[in-house]
């Protein structure tokens, strides 16, 4: 049933009241609506300034000036721009109704001038493709084969050659090619190598564009670095050694001499510590001193003098700077309070940039003058109006779960203008190995300024950023005490006398909606309603049909479906299994092209839920993939929730 049918498909709903046209919002043609009542244009007069923020994020210095390239949404989709200089003008150089996923090279002095290359795919689907993009007249190349899934991007400042993966699937399993082409020639494209698995991808070419550190992810917590001789084809193995215990890496960085490299590894340690590997001895030194708490970005700067890298201290981010030659960290002391992300150095080995977002900040591009350490914005996103230094910020809070574990979330208090008991939305992150960090809300901060809603992000065992023992609590058939960390939540907030413990929302999306499923079955008579998008509602069918690159790296996580103990407890467990169980409202929201959750999980927990009688709101977009990354698709969205929680929640 398709929304152009308008306010036909209201009617054929049976619940649209006795008024004008005019008062309610129209969804596009790209949308199908179950159950979900009109929406009055009102909603979206209060609410829409929440929706006009936007961000910026680094993307790419030049090769030679001191600028850079931005990815910021100015319409509907995110794009590339152009930004002189501090605060300059943002200069847009892509125009296409589909977003620009990434960015991976800059090169100057090609035959048609400077260009970029970036990554796009079609309706969310993620069959990325390459292409190039030459500044001077803006013409665009497709440089991959148009229809395998294409990522990566990793250039030689030495031979010019960018190396990137191609990844496929049989009925034998998933596979990776390893392949090099010039961006200025797509006809040089040529495959290097094709391993076993579908998570390969290209860490960082040698300093005489050689051999290409690889890095082989197994899952969050087994990972793998090897080398790549581009020529021969052949593949080293270097860390973890054979028959050495398992370990993940992260960001593997060549050392300027290229005799050793660079990685964050939790080798023998609870945290990812910065490391340094002799290549001929295989010996792994430990740098940065004692600091227990993930790295996250590094970059090693042109010149290879200095290092920078990121630690997530408590979900807020630090910078650091490493001497290379007497290897002393030494921590940027102004930084600014936030989450940050993507570090890269200028050409001219004292300009460092990075993308950093707060409570305050939407997301927006810093860089520091590492010898005078001075940091200066790049960008200032606009937030449609919103007075930022008002908005509230988060509280840290924790709790003992069942079995005594320690579990933390972020809080958000709504504004002291809002007396009584508060109603309370729980924002479960996805992963499962992902984390909740102090952010930006955006949208939701209308829940927050304008509806007196408190909004907490929990996290659960099995998110990272506290240690590995913690990220692996939840493995396999471990994953139902996830489930009762969210009961004693609950038990959380039912002590609080600013809390109203009978109007509390659970809302996630992927995972997080799984999660959101699996609470709305074990613990409906505690919550008002819930909010699913693009969750699992059963693993064992989730991994049958979630993409074949994928389902060997989800099978580390969930378990292996084709174990029958383990196919038995899926099944057993699922929310699919409980459906009877969900006896409060729930609104489903799903992409048709989500190559990670497919729409089938979204499909039959909803067909499940409508047999059983249980209200149920249904928006399925058929031009998005895993989230919804078009800006009208994601405001019709928010004032769907909207609309729901005023039906369940706050009214």
């Amino acid at each position: 049933m398709k929304s152009s049918l308008c306010l036909g498909l209201f009617i054929l709903l049976g619940v649209l009241p006795d008024v004008g046209e005019a008062q309610y919002l129209l969804p596009g043609d790209n949308m199908t609506l179950q159950g979900i009542a009109p929406i009055p244009e009102e909603v979206a007069d209060k609410a829409g300034r929440y929706t006009q923020y936007r961000s910026a994020s680094f993307a790419q210095w030049h090769p030679e000036r001191l600028e850079m390239l931005v990815r910021t949404r100015f319409g509907n989709t995110t794009q590339i721009h152009r930004v002189a200089d501090p605060g300059g003008f943002r200069e847009q150089l892509t125009f296409f109704d589909e977003p620009v996923a990434g960015l991976s090279a800059y090169a100057a002095n090609g035959p048609d001038g400077d260009f970029f290359t970036f990554v796009r795919d079609v309706g969310g689907g993620e069959f990325y493709q390459l292409y190039r993009q030459d500044v001077v007249g803006g013409r665009t190349t497709l440089l991959t084969d148009g229809a395998k899934r294409n990522s990566g991007g990793v250039l030689s400042d030495i031979s010019g050659l960018l190396a990137y993966t191609r990844r496929d699937a049989d009925e034998a399993g998933a596979f990776t090619q390893i392949r090099v082409m010039d961006p200025r020639s797509p006809q040089s494209d040529r495959l290097v190598t094709t391993l076993r698995g579908g998570g390969w991808r290209p860490a960082d070419w040698s300093p005489d564009a050689g051999s290409i550190l690889l890095i082989e992810y197994l899952s969050i917590n087994d990972s793998r670095v090897w080398v790549l001789d581009v020529s021969s084809g052949k593949t080293q193995r270097l860390l973890p050694a054979e028959g050495d215990t398992s370990a993940a890496y992260r960001g593997a960085s060549f050392s300027k001499d290229g005799k050793g490299f660079y990685v964050a590894s939790d080798k023998n340690s609870e945290f990812r510590k910065l490391t340094y590997t002799d290549l001929e001895t295989l010996q792994q030194s430990v740098l940065g001193g004692g600091i227990d708490w993930d790295v996250g970005s590094m970059d090693l700067s042109r010149d290879g003098k200095r290092l920078a890298y990121s630690v997530n201290q408590a979900g807020v981010s630090a910078l650091y700077l490493l001497d290379t030659e007497t290897r002393q960290s030494t921590r940027v002391e102004n930084m600014p309070v936030g989450v940050l992300r993507g570090l890269r150095w200028h050409n001219d080995n004292e300009h460092l940039a990075f993308s950093l977002g707060s409570a305050s900040v939407p997301g927006d591009v810093f860089v520091l003058h590492a010898s005078s350490n001075e940091i200066v914005r790049w960008t200032h996103s606009e937030t449609g109006g919103i007075d930022t230094t008002m908005l509230p910020q988060p509280e840290l809070i924790q709790w003992r779960s069942f079995d005594g574990l320690e579990i933390s979330a972020f809080f958000y208090r709504p504004p002291n203008k809002f007396a009584g008991k508060r109603p309370v939305i729980v924002n479960i992150h996805g992963g499962p190995e992902g984390q909740s960090r102090p952010r930006y809300l955006g949208r939701w901060n209308y829940f927050l300024n304008e509806l007196g809603v408190a909004i907490i992000y929990p996290n659960v065992r099995g998110s990272s950023g506290f240690g590995k023992t913690f990220l692996k609590a939840d493995n396999g058939m471990l994953r139902e005490s996830t489930y009762k960390d969210i009961g004693t939540l609950l038990d959380w907030i039912a002590t609080r006398d600013d809390l109203d413990a009978d109007r509390i929302m659970i809302r996630g999306g992927s995972y997080g909606g799984h999660m959101a499923l699996a609470t709305a079955t074990r613990y409906s008579d505690r919550i008002a309603c819930s909010v699913n998008l693009y969750g699992l509602s059963n693993l064992r069918t989730f991994l049958e049909n979630t993409q074949g690159y994928r389902r060997d790296l989800r099978r580390a996580e969930y378990g292996d479906e084709r174990d029958p103990e383990i196919r038995a407890w899926m099944n057993r467990t699922a929310p699919m299994a409980m459906v009877r169980d969900i006896r409060k409202p729930m609104l489903v929201q799903q992409g048709a092209n989500d190559p990670r959750v497919p729409q089938s999980e979204s499909d039959q927990i909803v067909a499940s839920l409508q047999e059983v009688g249980t209200p149920t709101w249904y928006l399925l977009f058929d031009d998005e993939g895993h989230g919804f990354r078009k800006k009208s698709n994601a405001d019709f969205a928010f004032y769907t929730v909207v609309m729901f929680a005023k039906e369940c929640l706050i009214d």
